[in-house]
């Protein structure tokens, strides 16, 4: 029985290890930023500050927003592993009204997506 019980202990450890569901990655201090209120026409940005958990480095792919009025930029070298970095995300602030804004961080080599969230309200 001992036997059995280790066997299943070994081949569900290394299914975890093979399919990476290992600490790799990054890892935010915060994924939601609420502007508050903010004056039409006059952008706002934030900075997203993120940390190399893995022990890898690890290369952001993309950043993509939902629309054109949403500006992500972010480091163009590999992030080391224990190292830091941010992701600036800039809102143009140009239509009136309460806004929520996802941005999606894609790593190379990692097919689960980030999401970061910005709120929210324009007015004149």
């Amino acid at each position: 029985m001992k036997k059995i019980l280790s066997f299943f202990v070994l081949v569900i450890g290394s299914l975890f290890v093979m399919a990476g569901w290992q600490n790799e990655g990054l890892k935010f201090e915060k994924s939601n930023h609420s502007f508050g209120t903010v004056k039409q026409n006059e952008p706002v940005t934030v900075e997203f500050s993120f940390t190399n958990i893995g022990g890898k480095p690890v290369i952001i792919e993309d950043a993509t927003a939902e629309c054109g009025c949403t500006k992500p930029e972010f480091p163009p070298r590999p992030i080391a592993p224990g190292k830091s970095g941010n992701i600036k995300v800039t809102y143009d602030s140009k239509t009136l009204g309460v806004f929520t804004k996802k941005i999606t961080v894609k790593l190379v080599n990692n097919p689960k997506p980030y999401e970061l969230t910005i709120t929210g309200t324009v007015v004149s």
